[in-house]
């Protein structure tokens, strides 16, 4: 086995899980991550820990199967509901996906099922885990890299000294914390301020998603105005959305298009009545992610992106004094800051073109 899947493994269980004796662990891995699999479950066995290994939520075939031949209203999945209400940790193992795999999934259904099991999802993010990607062949190529090339640039954002991380990102992470307000100017085409007074910045230094490498905090939900052009594509229910172009006026989007799938991001934003607020603000910083491959895991913790997300906020950065943003969607869309751009705190340039104020 290639030692840095092992070290990957180390990394998952003993910083981002924190795995302790008697610890239940739900691994939910595509079935190409089987070295990592193994890594992990060695690594959870060490300290006393009970896996579980499914193919819950990362097997997108299996999804679109029942997507496709389920005929009847969704529910809460109760079974698996109570499989998550169980278990101490759950880690998430992308790896060798088609991206594609549910688009030929009516977005209306997939709404539908996601309404339904919104309910889970909430009970599985309020417990301890963590989202990776074991590098399989089929990354590289949506990557445009070839394999080797692809695996190294996974496994140097990935396995690196995520206290050393932490350390770096906490000043950009303060400085956010303490604002009240921010401004993002990216040539003509971006120009959006907002409120986080209140608010909590999180450092993300591989604790939930590895590669981390990001400070994040949720805009107060009426706060947002003006318009943001969001020149780094994502995939969302199996499709691409490119060119994505969202006007804002007291926090709400009123006008949006799309160069490319303009109907799904339709779909997205009228998913409920949260999904057309802003959940998240999100700066990158990890410096080893230097480039665009169509990996969202990846991609929005460039150093020199910021991207929001619209519908779900996540709890933990709204403050007790401000309205969580709630939705069934979190969906996040990335712009490029590395030329004639911006970002702006109460008034103050902290990034310019990429670069921040202590990298200078």
């Amino acid at each position: 086995m290639d030692p840095r899947v092992r070290e990957h493994a180390e990394i998952i269980v003993n910083h981002s899980i924190d795995c302790s004796e008697g610890d239940h662990v739900v691994i939910d891995a595509h079935p190409v991550a089987e070295d990592l699999v193994t890594a992990i479950v060695e690594s959870v066995a060490e300290v006393g820990g009970h896996p579980l290994v499914i193919q819950e939520r990362l097997g997108k075939r299996f999804r679109r199967a029942y997507l496709k031949h389920y005929d009847g209203e969704f529910e809460e999945p109760e079974h698996t509901h109570a499989l998550y209400e169980a278990m101490d940790a759950y880690i998430a193992i992308k790896g060798g996906d088609n991206e594609t795999e549910l688009g030929d999934v009516d977005t209306e259904t997939q709404s539908a099922y996601e309404k339904a099991y919104e309910p889970v999802r909430e009970t599985r993010l309020n417990k301890t885990w963590n989202l990776t990607l074991h590098p399989a062949a089929a990354n590289a190529q949506q990557a445009e890299m070839a394999t080797e090339e692809y695996e190294t640039f996974v496994y140097d954002a990935i396995n690196k000294d995520w206290d050393a991380v932490r350390e770096q990102q906490q000043e950009m992470a303060d400085r956010l914390t303490d604002a009240e307000k921010v401004r993002i100017v990216s040539g003509d085409t971006t120009d959006i301020t907002m409120s986080v007074a209140g608010n909590e910045t999180l450092n993300d230094h591989g604790e939930n998603n590895l590669p981390g490498g990001e400070v994040f905090t949720a805009p107060v939900k009426d706060s947002v105005s003006g318009e943001a052009y969001f020149d780094i594509p994502i995939y969302h229910q199996g499709r691409e959305i490119a060119g994505a172009r969202l006007v804002f006026e007291d926090g709400e989007v009123v006008e949006h298009s799309a160069e490319k799938n303009e109907a799904l991001l339709t779909d997205v934003l009228e998913t409920d009545d949260g999904a057309s607020y802003l959940g998240e603000l999100g700066i990158g910083m990890n410096r080893d992610i230097d480039r665009f491959t169509r990996n969202i895991l990846f991609d929005e913790k460039m150093g020199d992106t910021v991207h929001m997300a619209v519908g779900r906020a996540y709890p933990e950065t709204v403050g007790e004094d401000n309205v969580q943003n709630e939705s069934a969607v979190h969906v996040d869309m990335i712009l490029d800051m590395s030329e004639d751009s911006y970002i702006e705190l109460d008034g103050e340039v902290v990034q310019r073109d990429g670069k921040f104020w202590f990298e200078e």
